[in-house]
């Protein structure tokens, strides 16, 4: 896991890429911080299930990332 914080908010995430198309997040102190998601929360309300959908501001912050080389993408 490598550590990334989103361009949009600041928010501090651990992420993998372990493939083009797998990404992995943990967000070790929360998703409190990420805006996208106070968004959705006060226009719709706490989710009913406890799938966390995708902040796509963080997910163009990995796809930049990886993209630099910042962030590597690797085998399992």
């Amino acid at each position: 896991m490598q550590p990334l914080s989103c361009e949009s908010c600041a928010t501090a995430v651990l992420v993998r890429k372990s493939s083009p198309a797998q990404t992995s997040v943990q967000w070790p102190d929360g998703a409190e911080g990420c805006t996208e998601f106070a968004e959705v929360l006060a226009a719709d309300g706490p989710p009913r299930t406890a799938v966390i959908p995708t902040c796509t501001r963080l997910r163009a912050t990995i796809e930049r990332a990886v993209r630099a080389g910042a962030l590597a993408v690797v085998d399992q």
